[in-house]
């Protein structure tokens, strides 16, 4: 599976312990590893005055000022940490006398969603799902599609477990043309809708997100076979996503408007499940209740009869 753009790849490629300085901030940034790679450039994980932060460096100045200009409207969302905060924006002359454009941001500590879901078990599903379409909401109403909607751009931070959506790359304003993405998610790959920046763009992508968890090793179209009927084959499959197979199914047929709208049917599939909990745990207690009430009204019984005969001449 492939990722793609509008925008051609990178070959830019710094090694550890060297240091980034901003032509114009003068900050100095030291790179320790490389922590991703996308279609505009890569990111990298710096240490700055101590603390860690996530540089993405670039030669394309328009592909940063876009993805910039994307996380300050997010940060604007009030009351939403939709991305990662942009702390620095500045050019870097590399050794050989090249100019690159990087930005900096916070980063962020977490588990990928599959590794999270693995680590702690599949009662989490549902929950995360509910935080997931929520930011996409609010996203959405600020007028954007997230675009290259996967798992590796989803990450769950602790303490409390917390969905947080990083690489805003593929973000997109509504009603253009989605400029990144990952084939795997993308509805145009499966011929299931078209590229068209809107939300059931995203929504597609949140089923084929879950249904990665289940398949880690992705799958491909077949020749022959319906995209539709293949994908309906492996959410069957999924056995522990069986309650919300009616959503997921809905999701990939685009028939959401909005990221609210599935959320809704989402919380109300989890109160069900809650509800059949309760009224299971209540029966069980119950039935364990009984048989000493049972043998209570024996023994009382029992108790009556015998003070009796003692009165009896």
């Amino acid at each position: 599976m492939k990722n793609h753009s509008t925008l051609k790849k990178q070959a830019i490629n710094l090694h550890a312990q060297q240091k980034v300085t901003g032509k114009w901030h003068y900050k100095s940034y030291t790179v320790v590893r490389k922590i991703g790679q996308g279609a505009i450039g890569s990111v990298y994980l710096c240490m700055y005055n101590g603390r860690p932060v996530a540089l993405k460096m670039s030669e394309q100045d328009a592909a940063v000022t876009v993805e910039v200009n994307v996380l300050k409207a997010l940060k604007k969302v009030q009351g939403y940490r939709l991305g990662p905060s942009l702390l620095d924006v500045d050019d870097w002359t590399a050794p050989n006398g090249r100019v690159y454009s990087f930005y900096v941001m916070e980063y962020m500590e977490g588990q990928t969603l599959g590794a999270f879901i693995q680590a702690r078990g599949k009662k989490w599903l549902g929950v995360l799902m509910v935080q997931l379409l929520e930011d996409l909401d609010q996203l959405h109403q600020a007028g954007w599609t997230f675009g290259d909607l996967k798992t590796d751009n989803i990450l769950v931070e602790s303490n409390p477990p917390r969905i947080r959506l990083v690489d805003v790359g593929g973000t997109t304003r509504m009603g253009r043309s989605i400029k990144e993405y990952t084939e795997f998610f993308d509805r145009g790959y499966w011929g299931l809708g078209t590229r068209k920046a809107e939300p059931s763009y995203d929504l597609f992508a949140v089923a084929m997100v879950f249904l990665h968890i289940y398949y880690p090793r992705r799958f491909e179209r077949m020749t022959g076979e319906p995209s539709e009927k293949l994908l309906e084959k492996k959410l069957y499959r999924a056995t522990d996503l069986q309650l919300l197979h009616p959503i997921l199914r809905k999701a990939l047929k685009g028939k959401y408007h909005t990221a609210a709208e599935m959320k809704t049917e989402v919380m109300d599939k989890i109160k069900q499940v809650q509800r059949r909990r309760s009224q299971y745990r209540k029966k069980v207690q119950q039935k364990k209740a009984y048989p000493v009430k049972e043998s209570f009204s024996i023994s009382l019984i029992a108790s009556v009869f015998w003070i009796i005969s003692l009165l009896l001449p």
